[in-house]
């Protein structure tokens, strides 16, 4: 399984919808283009993501806007 952590924590759906403004296919399509981290199946009907990638993911884009 790689590098995963054991302790990695998942965020559900529902908190990545409240986190982040954009649609589930929009998700899908930066997924698809490697711009945002991959969903992990956690059952037959329900995704996730490690909550440190998302976190990362999110302080990169904050890191763009930053003058350097």
């Amino acid at each position: 399984m790689g590098n995963l952590s054991t302790t990695s924590e998942l965020i559900l759906a529902d908190e990545i919808a409240q986190r982040i403004p954009y649609s589930q296919n929009h998700l899908r399509r930066l997924e698809a283009s490697g711009d945002f981290p991959k969903r992990v199946r956690v059952g037959a009907n329900r995704i996730a993501w490690l909550r440190d990638e998302i976190d990362d993911w999110l302080k990169s884009r904050i890191a763009e806007r930053t003058p350097k």
